[in-house]
C-alpha cells in the first residue's frame, strides 16, 4: 500500500509539472502509468482502462485548479474565451464520458495509444500560425462549438484537453504562454463533467474498493496532492523558458507512452 501511495504521488508530481509547463501531456502520462499500476491495486483488469481514464480527468480538476490559480496570478488566463468554451466542454465531457463507459477497455487502449501518437507529432513538429496579439479576447459562439469537440475527446482519453485547446488559441491569436494558461482552465472544466459522467454512467460495484464508478479515490487523491504541490513549477518553467526543444523530447516519450498501451 505505502508503494502504491508513492507512486501515485510521483505520478501526481510529474503531472503537475507537464500541465503548468506545457499545458499538455499529463493526462496521457496519467492514464498509461495507472493502467499498469491499477491492476496491481486490486482493480479488474477488464475496468482498469476506464478506471485509468476516470481516475486521470478526477485528479485533472485538482491539477487544473493548482496550475489555473499560478497562471492567474501571472495575468495568463484569458477568463472572456474560457467562458466561451465552457458551455461546450461540459456537454463534450459528459457525452465523451458516455461513450467511453460504452466502450471495451481494450478499444479505448487502442484510440488512447492512437492520440499519444498524433499528440507527440503534433507537440514535437507541429506549427501552428501565430497572429499578433492585440485582438482581443476570441469569444463567440464557434469557440462553445469547438469546447463540444475538444470535451468529448479529452473524456475519451482521458486529458484535460490541452493538445488541442493550446494550438487552437494560438492560432486565434493568444500568446502561447496565455494560451497555456487558458488551457488549464478549461482542463477543469473538462475533468470535472468527465469524471462526473464516469462516476454516474458506470455499472453498479464497477470498482472493488473505494470508488465513485470508475475514479479510483486513492489513486485519484494521491495524484491529486503531488500535482498541487508541482503544478506552480512547471507554470514557472512556462514563463522562464521556451521550450522547443523540451517539447520535442516529451513528444518522443509520448511515443514510448503510446508504445507501451500498445504492447
Amino acid at each position: 500500500m505505502l508503494s502504491a501511495l508513492l507512486l501515485y504521488l510521483a505520478l501526481g508530481a510529474a503531472a503537475g509539472v507537464l500541465a503548468g509547463l506545457l499545458g499538455v501531456g499529463g493526462g496521457l502520462v496519467l492514464v498509461a502509468a495507472l493502467t499498469w499500476l491499477l491492476p496491481t491495486q486490486g482493480i479488474p483488469a477488464a475496468a482498469a482502462m476506464h478506471a485509468a481514464l476516470a481516475t486521470s480527468l478526477a485528479s485533472i480538476v485538482i491539477t487544473g485548479l493548482s496550475s489555473t490559480r499560478s497562471h492567474h496570478r501571472r495575468g495568463s488566463v484569458r477568463w472572456t474565451t474560457v467562458r466561451w468554451l465552457v458551455p461546450g466542454l461540459l456537454l463534450g465531457g459528459w457525452l465523451g464520458s458516455r461513450v467511453a463507459v460504452a466502450l471495451d477497455g481494450q478499444v479505448l487502449r487502442y484510440i488512447v495509444a492512437g492520440y499519444c501518437l498524433l499528440a507527440a507529432a503534433q507537440i514535437g513538429f507541429g506549427r501552428v500560425r501565430e497572429r499578433p496579439d492585440g485582438h482581443g479576447d476570441p469569444r463567440g459562439p464557434g469557440l462553445s462549438a469547438a469546447g463540444v469537440g475538444i470535451g468529448a475527446v479529452s473524456a475519451v482519453v482521458g486529458i484535460g484537453g490541452g493538445s488541442m485547446t493550446v494550438p487552437l488559441l494560438v492560432w486565434l491569436g493568444v500568446p502561447p504562454v496565455r494560451a497555456v494558461g487558458t488551457s488549464a482552465a478549461c482542463g477543469v472544466v473538462i475533468g470535472l463533467a468527465s469524471a462526473a459522467g464516469y462516476a454516474v454512467n458506470a455499472p453498479p460495484d464497477a470498482l472493488p474498493g473505494p470508488a465513485l464508478g470508475y475514479v479510483y479515490l486513492p489513486a485519484a487523491l494521491g495524484v491529486a496532492a503531488a500535482s498541487v504541490l508541482a503544478a506552480p513549477y512547471g507554470v514557472r518553467l512556462a514563463h522562464a523558458i521556451s521550450g522547443p526543444a523540451l517539447r520535442r523530447v516529451f513528444a518522443g516519450f509520448l511515443v514510448l507512452v503510446g508504445g507501451s498501451l500498445l504492447v
